[in-house]
């Protein structure tokens, strides 16, 4: 018999980097697979997974602001950014 959980939910931060190889190089399918199974592992042992992802592995939005970008531009890039993680991660435990 399985023992219960100690913690009912919990909450997993992940940069963006940790998608990928190393900075800058965007989302790698079998690096996040393997996250995807550790998440998913959890999850089927009743605990309740939130993630929060960041997007840094895609763009680096005060790298663009120092470079002249306005910042709510470089902002929203960054968002998109996140996006993408996240939809890689969703299709990685789907």
């Amino acid at each position: 018999m399985a023992a219960r959980p100690k913690y009912a939910r919990v909450l997993l931060k992940l940069s963006g980097e940790a998608l990928g190889r190393g900075a800058g190089e965007g989302v790698d399918l079998d690096v996040v697979r393997p996250i995807a199974g550790e998440i998913g592992e959890v999850a089927s042992r009743g605990v309740q997974v939130a993630v929060v992802i960041g997007g840094g592995n895609l763009i680096r939005g005060n790298v663009l602001t120092k470079a002249g970008m306005t910042p709510a531009r470089a902002d929203n890039m960054g968002m998109l950014a996140t996006i993408i993680n996240g939809l890689a991660l969703y299709d990685a435990l789907s």
